[in-house]
């Protein structure tokens, strides 16, 4: 096979028709984007992250049968995403995809909006896996010190250390993510069978069926129990929020259209069996409910596994796999997201933009400025816990709504396009592409409504969901950006014609013989 025939070659100069030139390195294949996001769903922190909400909002039954609904409707999204990236593989993603599917007349706007909704929701997301870690680190020094507690401040600056840590490991040591996204798949099958052995013969604690599969009590959350039910689904919701953001990687991947798509479809299956095989045996051994939502920290993982084993180092042990696991978490979701951040402004849409799509050579084709901007507007974000107590929710709700509508946006558009810009896509639903589209947005018009709502009541200023107010926060950012700049700037993403590709490849394939 000649270079201008392998698959980087040919990937390259399907990248050249949708109007881009190859900057990053293609090092990447179907495996490594399922670990990657297997490792940005690490369903073990993304099970206990939410702990408190889960707890206050049923118990066993929200946890598990929640964990499989979300599952369920989030394959639909899966699906959806899977068949248009098929067809349009950029790292630019959702917002490039509204620019390409939408009328003529409204596609700048609507892909700047879309735009946006991904910034916001890939920084979110990215922050809430941050700050899960930190939240669960004070947990875990609590087993051994549980008289102390944390001052405020203490809590952000460790917030602030895992979060340039996780942005550190990709920006120097990008040639190694791929490893390190197959390590957090062998540490998280491994982890699973040392706790699915641990668990039930170490804890003095056993549950009847009746109880891991059925028990349900609200009561403490002041909802009626269904719409409890519904708001404790945040967690598997923010657990599968972010693994859309592989398509962010496309321009890495050796044979985009057809590894991505398959790497995104997988991931949810694999995702629902094992958070069911995460989850049992928790629910088989859970500690008194009351007990663990008393924890002051306000993140009962750590006292939970303490109790469980009945040892402080036991209950460490196993507090560390949920840790480790997280742990790798941040580094491939911090990885999305520069690559998401880098994308927009690479299309002039972010202030600064000629500094922010700016790639580093010399560490391996890497966006570190977009590395920068996330992880600068991440730890302004987090400011927002000096002020509330429940910041978490706040971040992972803000990333479910951001998101959600940023993947529902296309596949809605297509929807009302009669599904026609599908036609020739190597990933295609068929006759069920309506209904599972259709599916999909209905699903993301749910996330937007529960999660915008505080998980229990009465609230005050401390205890109060902020996450639409992040939202309307950084719509009102955009909005004003786009009368100042963004109007006379922004064009949108590029769209060749064929004589500008064939001009373009034949300038690749002239400066590849010369070289």
């Amino acid at each position: 096979m000649s270079d201008h025939e392998s698959p980087d070659a040919l990937a390259a100069q399907g990248l050249e028709k949708l109007g881009y030139q190859q900057e990053l390195k293609r090092s990447r294949g179907m495996l490594h984007m399922l670990f990657m996001a297997l490792a940005i769903e690490a369903v073990p922190f993304g099970a206990t992250a939410p702990l408190f909400t889960s707890l206050i909002s049923g118990g066993p039954v929200t946890m598990l049968w929640g964990w499989l609904v979300v599952s369920l409707f989030s394959l639909t999204i899966a699906l959806s995403i899977a068949e248009i990236s098929s067809k349009y593989p950029t790292s630019a993603g959702s917002y490039y995809w509204c620019f390409r599917l939408s009328p003529s007349r409204h596609r700048v706007l609507l892909s700047w909006i879309n735009g946006w909704l991904t910034m916001v929701g890939v920084w979110t997301i990215a922050l809430a896996v941050t700050f899960g870690i930190t939240q669960i680190l004070l947990s875990g020094v609590a087993i051994f010190q549980p008289d102390w507690i944390p001052k405020v401040w203490h809590t952000y600056v460790i917030f602030l250390g895992v979060t340039v840590l996780a942005n550190v490991m990709g920006m120097f040591f990008n040639g190694a993510l791929p490893t390190i996204d197959v390590m957090s798949a062998v540490w998280t099958i491994l982890g699973l069978i040392v706790m699915a052995v641990c668990l039930p013969v170490k804890s003095s604690i056993r549950h009847t069926a009746a109880f891991a599969f059925g028990h349900f009590d609200a009561s403490m959350s002041g909802w009626t129990p269904g719409w409890a039910f519904f708001i404790g689904l945040l967690g598997p919701a923010s657990t599968y929020a972010g693994v859309p953001m592989i398509t962010n990687m496309a321009e890495e991947v050796h044979d985009p259209s057809t590894q991505v798509p398959a790497a995104l479809i997988w991931s949810i299956p694999i995702g629902a069996v094992t958070g069911v095989v995460f989850l049992l045996p928790l629910l088989f051994t859970l500690p008194d409910i009351e007990t663990l939502l008393s924890d002051p920290s306000g993140q009962p993982i750590g006292l939970m596994y303490h109790l469980i084993m009945d040892t402080r180092g036991g209950g460490f042990a196993m507090w560390f796999i949920v840790f480790a696991t997280a742990v790798f978490c941040a580094i491939s979701i911090s990885c999305a997201a520069s690559r998401a951040t880098w994308s927009f402004a690479r299309d002039k849409a972010i202030p600064l933009h000629s500094v922010f799509s700016q790639v580093n050579m010399t560490l391996g084709h890497v966006p570190v400025n977009a590395y920068i901007l996330s992880t600068t507007i991440q730890l302004l974000l987090g400011l927002l816990y000096l002020g509330s107590s429940t910041a978490f929710n706040a971040f992972a709700g803000a990333a479910v709504m951001c998101l959600g509508a940023s993947y529902a946006m296309p596949i809605l558009i297509s929807v009302l396009n009669g599904r026609k810009d599908m036609d020739g896509a190597p990933f295609h639903l068929g006759k069920f592409g309506y209904f599972v589209n259709i599916i999909a947005i209905l699903w993301v018009v749910l996330e937007i409504v529960i999660f915008a709502m505080p998980i229990f009541l009465p609230t005050t200023v401390d205890t109060m969901n902020y996450a639409a107010v992040i939202l309307v926060g950084f719509t009102v950012i955009s909005a004003i950006w786009y009368m100042i700049e963004g109007r006379y700037r922004y064009k949108g993403p590029p769209t060749p014609t064929a004589d500008d590709w064939r001009s373009s490849i034949a300038k690749s394939e002239a400066k590849t013989e010369s070289d």
